[in-house]
């Protein structure tokens, strides 16, 4: 297996206390990896540390096959990224600012600045300063000046934020192409799971600093079965229709008064007719599968994954 970024016992501590504890995590080469953590839980820090912003603590980083030090300026050439907030010098175009880029990077293909605006569709803003920019026309182009020099990891810290759906489609689909034909490998965290869910080849799964979960998509969809989700106005007495009446085994209560039913071979119309003669009024009844969500916010909570 070819990994184009692997840590060993990563660990950042700030006055003795650790943000990020042990991570071994392993990214494969022309994959899309998804970072997926609540907020503080250390994602940041960790994409930092892969750009040599932040000094690890103790454990090594090890990009393209080689150990990342404070000399590894070749290595980084050959990387983007976007880590927090892109900053440009406000009173510049996106133009200037991309020309700018290119000069301190040694990067002198100018037809790279209109192809990088291109793929991130910023037109019409020739003479438009980056201080004018909304967020979102900000976080374009900090994708276009990570993208410019055509490298081959991409390092984007939730790249996302500030768009709209458009946006953010005309982005997942920019990411895909990036990876499926140009072999740009990429590490991607974002907390719009459905987003990830969408594009990632693998998730990585963060929380209090500690890396707890490493799969591939593959394995989680497999995972996954469908299941029954029912929404009621009486919780007792739906209870006692799934349990005494239709006498099903596998279902839970998920909210008050919502219900997901895993039995098989029974349908949304045997259910609803039970439910109806008993005197339960159904608010809302689906078939649904598991998401990406759900696997998360199961790993987050401590719980084991079940189907």
């Amino acid at each position: 297996m070819s990994y184009i970024i692997k840590t060993n016992q990563l660990t950042k501590a700030y006055k003795g206390k650790e943000v990020v504890s042990n991570v071994n995590m392993k990214v494969k080469k022309g994959e899309i990896y998804g970072f997926l953590g609540p907020n503080g839980a250390g994602k940041t820090t960790i994409m930092k540390m892969l750009t040599n912003l932040v000094k690890p603590t103790s454990g090594e980083i090890e990009i393209f096959g080689e150990k990342l030090t404070n000399t590894s300026y070749e290595v980084l050439k050959r990387m983007g990224s976007i880590i927090e907030y892109p900053v440009f010098y406000d009173r510049l175009t996106a133009r200037e600012n991309l020309e700018l880029h290119c000069e301190y990077m040694g990067y002198y293909d100018k037809k790279a600045i209109d192809t990088a605006l291109d793929l991130v569709k910023l037109k019409n803003i020739e003479d438009k300063s980056v201080k004018d920019f909304s967020l979102g026309m900000k976080q374009r182009l900090g994708i276009a000046r990570a993208i410019m020099t055509k490298p081959e990891v991409l390092i984007l810290d939730e790249p996302i934020n500030g768009l709209d759906p458009l946006g953010i489609k005309e982005l997942r689909d920019l990411f895909s192409m990036l990876c499926g034909e140009y072999g740009i490998t990429m590490l991607i965290s974002s907390h719009i799971l459905g987003e990830i869910e969408q594009i990632a080849d693998t998730i990585g799964v963060i929380s209090e600093g500690k890396l707890i979960k490493e799969v591939s998509m593959d394995e989680i969809h497999k995972q996954n079965t469908e299941y029954i989700e029912l929404a009621v106005d009486d919780m007792n007495r739906a209870l006692y229709v799934l349990a005494d009446v239709l006498k099903l085994k596998n279902f839970k209560a998920v909210e008050a008064s919502r219900f997901r039913i895993y039995d098989t071979g029974i349908s949304q119309s045997e259910i609803s007719k039970e439910l109806i003669l008993n005197g339960v009024m159904i608010e809302e009844i689906n078939k649904k599968n598991h998401s990406l969500e759900d696997y998360f916010l199961t790993l987050i909570n401590g719980g084991g994954i079940s189907a």
